[in-house]
């Protein structure tokens, strides 16, 4: 018992580390521009069953109860919380949020995959194309004229522009609105950017603000949906429930040490 008490008191070391590096990023990450928090999940691990409830105990009786005992605790995963984080107006025309479910497009490098963010600090490359802070390009592909005095980007994603001796703005493209049946199972390779999964199943494209999808504000960007507060409370929680399985390591310890000198 001593010997299994100590696994048990071990997995649940290994899983509030586990927790506290999930808070730890949180953290990190609560000025990252439409970041979305995770949350650590916790399961039980394998029981051993030593009698089965309803088992007979004798010919005329049977056990009321069980005897399972279990063998710690596991990280089952970590979710994403997909909550809207607070729009921020920068009076900047290529900063844009999304004001509601859905994300934006990025043709990543090598390979041609695209990634989604919710993170709309885009800004105009050498050639003029939107592109996003590292140089990706956004699609579909929106590129801005030489000699463009204003861009306006309309709720629905349409991105038009106005150039000198030209009195009606002329239209660049629209910016698509990418959204998911399972967005929670989209996998994160950083740099703000998401890449769809089995789980998530295939991206549905569409226009903003049609189809439960989130309008486009210009001149805004989304902040992180990280509550420092809730933060802190978890890491407190976490802090505690580490502080508890290492008293138990300790107990168990002296315990097993009482046993070798009484014996």
């Amino acid at each position: 018992m001593p010997t299994s008490a100590l696994h048990v008191a071990r997995t649940g070391l290994e899983a509030q580390d586990a927790r506290m590096r999930v808070i730890a990023n949180n953290l990190a990450n609560i000025g990252t521009t439409g970041f979305k928090r995770d949350r650590a999940d916790f399961a039980t691990l394998a029981y051993q069953e030593q009698r089965i409830a309803g088992q007979q105990s004798t010919a005329q009786t049977s056990y009321a109860i069980g005897l399972n005992l279990g063998t710690g605790v596991q990280v089952l995963g970590t979710t994403r919380i997909e909550s809207q984080g607070t729009l921020n107006q920068t009076g900047n025309s290529l900063d844009i949020a999304l004001d509601g479910p859905g994300y934006f497009q990025v043709e990543l490098p090598g390979g041609g995959q695209t990634g989604f963010t919710r993170a709309g600090n885009f800004t105009l490359s050498p050639e003029g194309q939107l592109v996003t802070a590292q140089g990706y390009a956004v699609t579909p592909p929106i590129q801005v004229p030489q000699g463009v005095e204003s861009i306006a980007i309309a709720p629905d994603g349409t991105v038009s522009a106005s150039q000198a001796g030209q009195a009606a703005p002329i239209q660049l493209g629209q910016i698509q609105v990418a959204s998911f049946v399972n967005p929670a199972g989209l996998r994160a390779i950083g740099d703000n950017f998401l890449v769809e999964t089995a789980a998530s199943g295939s991206a549905e494209l569409g226009t903003a603000g049609q189809l439960g999808r989130g309008n486009v504000r210009q001149g805004m960007l989304e902040s992180s949906n990280v509550n420092v507060v809730e933060e802190l409370v978890e890491m407190i929680e976490a802090q505690r429930a580490y502080e508890i399985n290492s008293k138990m390591v300790s107990a168990v310890d002296e315990m097993l040490r009482n046993a070798n000198q009484t014996l």
